[in-house]
């Protein structure tokens, strides 16, 4: 009630006055939560079999464990996860929208950050405060925009050249070692731990409008994305791979990115398995024959998941993924890992 008293009389900083606070999975021990739930029915029971098929990957060394994200659970507070995460060991590459690398966490990195917002307010004069709106959350579309600069400034910075997403937000990492407000993003810690970033539609975010405007800048010499390079390197991962597992937030290009790699990997003949381990969780429905790129169930009709150990949690990822984070760092089988540093292969 309060936003349609407010319409037309709130200033930026009026509506910009609550940022978003990122949960802290190492602060809470959700095991005991997650055993009570394998006892019960629908998305508790879900949940509570995905966590114990993330905790196999993990505990599982010959397992090559990818992170997709798709969505805006970074914005929404989940983004020191994806971190701790790398940090701890319980992911090898990570597959991601480039909205949840740049817009999200390269944007924090830079100082900046996600505010706490209606889903009722009134889109106008969001629009006159210029403030852009992720559902019940809000950005400075100002901040943003300086984003978009940077990302111009370090592609002026670089050899005019193909590069991968990767190699780009490789690229990014260096800078943010340098030139961070806040330490310790998920692009940082990647960069730290030798966890590749792959972006397959990067151009789809803030990455995208900076790079617009350096090759406006530079006609004639500037750098561009190569995505069929950078499949091929991400199916070299999974060919280098014994084994393999997928832990999927949402779906769209960064979950058929990475399925796609048995079948490219097979037309390259090389002798790969369907990824073995896989969970997913998603609120797409199946009914449009789509769920933002299948089921598990269906991939495996292509060969891209064996349904051994596969589960699907419709869920809004921000309820149930701190449960199942939790669990994976209480339970302590990635102490026993090391990190696979896939991103010294690409030199």
């Amino acid at each position: 009630m309060s936003d349609k008293k407010n319409l037309g009389h709130n200033s930026k900083k009026d509506l910009l006055n609550k940022e978003v606070e990122h949960i802290d999975i190492t602060s809470f021990d959700s095991r005991k939560i997650i055993s009570s739930m394998k006892k019960m029915s629908f998305v508790s029971r879900e949940t509570a079999n995905a966590a114990g098929i993330f905790n196999q990957m993990i505990e599982d060394k010959d397992c090559t464990i990818f992170l997709t994200l798709a969505g805006s659970t970074s914005a929404a507070g989940c983004m020191h996860i994806y971190r701790d995460m790398v940090k701890y060991k319980m992911v090898d590459a990570i597959v991601a929208t480039g909205a949840s690398i740049i817009d999200m966490d390269f944007f924090e990195a830079l100082g900046f950050k996600h505010y706490q917002g209606s889903q009722f307010h009134d889109d106008a004069e969001l629009r006159k405060n210029y403030i852009d709106r992720i559902y019940d959350t809000y950005i400075d579309e100002d901040e943003l925009q300086f984003c978009d600069k940077i990302i111009c400034k370090i592609a002026d910075g670089l050899e005019p050249k193909s590069y991968t997403s990767r190699e780009f937000i490789h690229e990014i990492g260096k800078y943010l070692k340098k030139n961070a407000k806040k330490k310790n993003s998920l692009i940082e810690t990647a960069y730290d731990s030798g966890v590749p970033i792959f972006c397959p539609a990067f151009t789809d975010s803030s990455a995208g409008f900076g790079l617009v405007m350096h090759q406006e800048k530079n006609p004639k010499k500037h750098i561009t994305i190569d995505s069929v390079r950078e499949f091929r390197e991400l199916t070299e991962i999974k060919i280098r791979s014994k084994n393999s597992g997928l832990f999927m937030i949402g779906g769209g290009v960064p979950k058929n990115f990475i399925q796609d790699t048995v079948i490219c990997a097979e037309l390259l003949n090389k002798n790969v398995s369907m990824h073995k381990y896989a969970v997913q969780i998603t609120v797409a429905d199946s009914r449009d024959g789509a769920c933002s790129s299948s089921t598990l169930k269906e991939a495996s009709s292509w060969g891209k998941v064996d349904t051994t150990k596969e589960q699907m949690v419709f869920s809004e990822a921000t309820t149930v993924l701190p449960l199942i984070a939790s669990n994976a760092y209480h339970s302590g089988y990635w102490k026993n890992r090391e990190h696979k540093n896939f991103a010294k292969i690409f030199g």
